[in-house]
């Protein structure tokens, strides 16, 4: 998939082109219709498909003091775009230039000048232009008069519920991971760059990575058995969210011990998917008490990813 980071940098593609326009934060199974519904579209006028998002989440810049906790970074949101085999992801930065432009300006602008749109996907929640005062029936209008058509993709509903990245995003900070999962259609991760610690996991004889995760919506705090996926091979292990009390340390961390694994991995990216919630984090009387509960942990750990068939 090739990605333009810019409307400027982008050059009109000779095929026709179907479109899907969405934010996708989390690329749950409602994004996954939309984005799917423009691939099978551009190969039956054998032209392309494309998706346009945008960097960074809207309501970052419209409700600045009103923080939105996200699923994932850009980054990991066009991993999983590509993975769905669009050919072209266009990432607009949004800022108060691109929200004040009308839903005409916007549609003349970005789908008819530069894309040159034969089709165009969306959801049936989609909004556009200044003060979201653009919807499917306006793009529509929009498309019989400059002559592209638009498929509006109806919300995915699972147990009775509409597939959102506002519900999943507060199942996963809740810890339901389950639900969560189903709504996504894949595993619940935690996606980031390992960076340096303060060595407290070596130093107990259980060495971490130390992880910097480029999202916001983050499980409770608590000890997980965890799968890791780390430089295209996938590791057993045990990951800690919350504060190390025991040292006395007041900021949480996120520390993944990665079985059967001991290179310097600084820098690396790494995902981790949740498997099980095993405990709460807690503070122990004394350091030599932490290290047996890590024992036991890890025992107990190793004991469910073996019931789950996962070697490490």
């Amino acid at each position: 998939m090739k990605v333009i980071y810019g409307l400027e940098n982008f050059k009109e593609l000779p095929k026709k082109i179907v479109v899907a326009i969405g934010i996708f934060d989390g690329v749950h199974l409602g994004h996954k219709s939309i984005i799917e519904s423009a691939i099978k579209r551009a190969k039956t006028l054998k032209g392309k498909s494309a998706v346009i998002t945008f960097k960074p989440h809207p309501l970052k810049v419209l409700q600045p003091n009103k923080p939105i906790p996200l699923l994932m970074s850009t980054t990991h949101r066009i991993r999983l775009i590509d993975r769905l085999g669009v050919d072209l992801c266009l990432v607009l930065k949004f800022n108060k230039r691109l929200s004040n432009l009308s839903p005409r300006h916007f549609i003349n602008k970005i789908l008819i000048d530069k894309f040159k749109a034969s089709e165009i996907c969306v959801g049936s929640d989609f909004i556009f232009g200044k003060n979201g005062s653009g919807n499917v029936n306006l793009l529509k209008k929009f498309g019989r008069r400059y002559g592209f058509k638009v498929s509006v993709i109806p919300m995915v509903r699972i147990g009775g519920r509409t597939v959102s990245s506002t519900l999943i995003r507060n199942l996963v900070m809740k810890g339901r991971f389950k639900e969560a999962s189903r709504m996504l259609g894949r595993p619940v991760t935690i996606f980031g760059t390992v960076v340096k610690g303060a060595h407290r996991g070596k130093i107990l004889g259980y060495p971490t990575a130390n992880i910097d995760p480029h999202h916001e919506a983050i499980p409770p705090s608590g000890v997980y058995a965890v799968r890791v996926r780390l430089k295209k091979k996938r590791y057993g292990g045990a990951l800690f969210i919350g504060k190390r009390r025991t040292f006395g340390e007041s900021e949480p961390v996120i520390e993944a011990h990665i079985f059967s694994f001991s290179s310097l991995i600084y820098g690396e990216h790494i995902e981790v998917e949740f498997v099980k919630k095993l405990r709460e984090a807690k503070k122990f009387p004394s350091h030599q008490e932490l290290v047996e509960q890590i024992k036991k942990d890890d025992i107990a750990i190793r004991k469910i990813l073996s019931r789950l068939s996962f070697t490490f």
